[in-house]
């Protein structure tokens, strides 16, 4: 028996039809489904459940029933109780879904729903979810069933095109994040650590995930999170991963991987588990390993698939390639710039410090003849005077020939030190304060022991030896850096403290024989400080090379950081 179909009805179906094609937005398709069916069925109550091939719920979308109500309860699963009863084709409809067998309760603070109609919206032959519709007075009729099969085939083409639509969006958006990237690489406005963030920070955002982070190889090929950002980010930062485990197969083997960190076996990492869907996509090859970008979501969230793992693959690579183009870039202008250095210095040794030898030598011949007569004492006075100006004019090729090969090396640690401050103000947004000190005297200070050494700043390089200046500036140069990238400061500074083993010097003053470099802001605390530690590593390491100390603690003057660094004096 034929269904008589009123002609408004089919208008108003159509028009629905029509209107849930035009958005390409997945939400607003998914809200407007909902909506739609509510108003052509009048049913007070409408919800659309998505779920995973597990049957757990990854969006849901109703209408119905207060914000405050809706945000307390939980997702009602996929294929449970009642809900397994809704067909892959056609509907489920109920006079009362509380008294079906298959009713197996509502969570605590759901309100009573008895009237029922569901049905599922399919998407490329698969459910996407089911639509829920209740509590319409006197029960669902064939014409509801109808209007809803009609408009769950339309969401199903709106939601493949959404899908679609937001597969070639995220595409184009990872493609242009790659060569935003690659250009930032090679234009070397960033460091490498600035870089890797940009790298976690884009791949975050372009993947919709709730954490992302970076695995690199460290020392004996051991394998650390050394960055993270988004949910649990401190949980799993400075993590190490098992080098056999998920992200070392991926980074030994090219191949990315898809998991649910929460089910898969064999998961090593406890911090890990606290993850859902999973997503490693190794960066560079398996003869020149990057890293491995891995990409998070909380437990029950949609899983990544497989285009996810193709686009980020390629965006992983990409990043990998542009850094070792950039190190090797980088690698051929220092090897160019030592070369003509290293030109310049022979050059100078050969043609000029031979020729003024030569001078000396004929003017060595001149005095001593001049020597030899009665009135040449006039000539003699005048040839030494050049022999000592060809002398000094040797010392002074020498000195240049040395600085080329060095260009520190003709700086003193005081000049270099101020250097290093004065370009922190632009990573600072201002001008750390730099304090050196000699026995507790402040260097240049009027008001010191012995005012004849305010001024001589020479007297620090005689006592930090050229090893050891040059980590000295290493320290100052990290402590600053990690204070503009982490601390979120509003001032530092910078102590540079000399203890002298010549006690003498200054009388009152005791010596212990030692540099102290202190950095100090007033930032936002270790507490809160997140991102890559091998720089603090470093520091260590020097002052281990010294047999010193290094301490990375709270500012023990209030707010923020204080970094120590001791080492005895050689």
């Amino acid at each position: 028996m034929a269904v008589h179909r009123p002609h408004k009805i089919d208008d108003e179906v159509l028009g629905a039809v029509l209107g849930l094609a035009s958005d390409l937005d997945l939400p607003a398709v998914l809200q407007n489904f909902v909506e739609t069916c509510a108003n052509l069925t009048d049913s007070p109550y409408a919800a659309i459940n998505s779920f995973s091939p597990a049957g757990d719920s990854i969006l849901f979308v109703q209408v119905g029933i207060d914000e405050r109500t809706a945000e307390s309860l939980p997702h009602p699963p996929g294929f449970h109780g009642v809900l397994r009863k809704i067909p892959d084709r056609g509907t489920l409809t109920l006079f009362d879904l509380m008294k079906d067998p298959s009713f197996e309760g509502f969570p605590p603070g759901h309100p009573p729903m008895h009237q029922f109609l569901g049905t599922a919206i399919r998407v490329r032959d698969k459910v996407f979810g089911h639509l829920y519709l209740a509590e319409k007075p006197g029960g669902f009729t064939r014409r509801d069933a109808y209007i809803v099969e009609a408009l769950a085939a339309a969401a199903g083409v709106a939601i493949q095109n959404a899908q679609l639509y937001e597969l070639a969006a995220r595409r184009e958006r990872w493609l242009r994040a790659g060569q935003e990237l690659t250009t930032l690489l090679l234009s070397g406005e960033k460091d490498e650590e600035e870089i890797l963030q940009e790298i976690v920070s884009t791949s975050r955002y372009i993947a919709d995930a709730d954490t992302a982070a970076l695995i690199l190889p460290g020392v004996g090929k051991r394998l650390f999170i050394e960055f993270a950002e988004g949910w649990s980010d401190a949980d799993i930062l400075g993590v190490e991963v098992p080098p056999d485990g998920v992200a070392g197969t991926a980074l030994t083997s090219g191949w990315g991987v898809l998991l649910d960190l929460a089910t898969a076996p064999g998961i090593r990492v406890p911090e890990m588990r606290r993850f859902g869907p999973a997503l490693y996509a190794p960066m560079g090859t398996p003869e020149d390993p990057v890293g491995v970008l891995v990409l998070l979501r909380k437990p029950g969230r949609e899983p990544f698939d497989e285009t996810d793992l193709a686009t980020a693959e390629t965006f992983a690579g990409q990043a990998a390639i542009a850094m070792i183009l950039a190190a090797a870039r980088q690698s051929q202008a220092e090897a160019e710039l030592a070369g003509e250095r290293d030109r310049i210095a022979r050059d100078l040794h050969d043609l000029a410090i031979q020729q003024l030898f030569a001078t000396g030598m004929q003017l060595e011949t001149v005095r001593r003849r001049a020597a030899r007569g009665v009135d040449a004492t006039e000539l003699v006075s005048i040839v030494e005077e050049a022999l000592d100006n060809v002398d000094s004019t040797v010392k002074q090729i020498r000195a240049i020939v040395h600085a080329l090969r060095d260009p520190d090396a003709a700086t003193g640690l005081v000049e270099r030190l101020r250097r290093e401050a004065s370009l922190a103000r632009t990573g600072l947004s201002f001008a750390p304060s730099l304090v050196i000190t000699i026995d507790g005297h402040v260097l240049g200070s009027e008001s010191r022991a012995d005012p004849s050494l305010a001024d001589d700043e020479t007297l620090v390089d005689d006592f930090v030896a050229d090893g050891l200046a040059d980590d000295v500036v290493a320290v100052v140069r990290e402590g600053l850096a990690n204070a503009a990238r982490h601390a979120h400061a509003s001032s530092v500074q910078v102590t540079v403290a000399i203890t002298s083993l010549a006690v003498d010097m200054l009388p009152g003053v005791a010596g212990g024989g030692e540099v102290v470099v202190e950095v100090r802001d007033d930032g936002v605390g270790l507490d809160h400080v997140t991102g890559r530690r091998s720089g603090t590593g470093n520091l260590a390491s020097r002052a281990r090379q010294h047999g010193g100390e290094f301490t990375l603690e709270p500012n023990p003057e209030g707010a923020g950081t204080l970094v120590r660094w001791s080492v005895p004096l050689q």
